[in-house]
This record gives C-alpha cells, sequence and structure tokens, in this order.
C-alpha cells in the first residue's frame, strides 16, 4: 500500500509540477511504485550493498560506466527536451535505475 502511494504522489508530482501529459506522469509513477515496492518487500538492506571490483580493470570500466550513467540522461534532456521536460526525464531515469538495482538485488 505504501508503494502505491509513492507511485501516486510521484504522479501527480509529474502532471502537476513537470508535464502536464498523463501518460508521461503515469510512466513515472509506475517505475517509482515498482522501485517502493522491491524496496519495502525486501528483508535485507539493498541500498548499503555494491559490488565489488578487485581487478583495476574492472574498477576503471565500472567508474567509466558509472559516469555516463550519470551524464548521459542530462545529455539527452538537454538536447531533446529543455525546461521541465529535462527534470521529468531526469527523475524519470533516476527511477529506473533504482527499479533496475533494487531488482537485481533482490533477485540475487
Amino acid at each position: 500500500m505504501v508503494a502505491i502511494g509513492v507511485g501516486v504522489a510521484v504522479g501527480a508530482a509529474y502532471f502537476g509540477l513537470l508535464v502536464p501529459d498523463w501518460f508521461v506522469a503515469l510512466g513515472a509513477a509506475t517505475v517509482y511504485a515498482g522501485a517502493a515496492y522491491l524496496y519495502l518487500a525486501s528483508d535485507g538492506p539493498l541500498l548499503g550493498s555494491s559490488p565489488r571490483f578487485e581487478d583495476r580493470i574492472d574498477r576503471v570500466g565500472y567508474a567509466i560506466g558509472v559516469f555516463g550513467v550519470s551524464v548521459s540522461p542530462l545529455a539527452f534532456a538537454q538536447h531533446y527536451g529543455g525546461g521541465t521536460a529535462t527534470v521529468a526525464f531526469v527523475g524519470w531515469t533516476v527511477g529506473v535505475i533504482a527499479f533496475v538495482r533494487l531488482a537485481a538485488t533482490t533477485g540475487a
């Protein structure tokens, strides 16, 4: 029930403050509701764990990948959106990353 509340709150914020498009708001709401559900339904600490890379090459690759995942949504949003569309896109991307991370952690 809390996860649904998180989704509704995110969807309302998107629709009311960022992008007055119900389809975009619904997409963001479902991503955040799913991430909230996975976080609340898990037994162990999900956000406290992180992958460990012992080899130097692995660490460099991970750092480059994390940088790309962090910066590319901003670049796409800036290029294709602008204004509140940029904030909406970046917020959605953060939700997707959280969902995928939590799904991978709970599935392991």
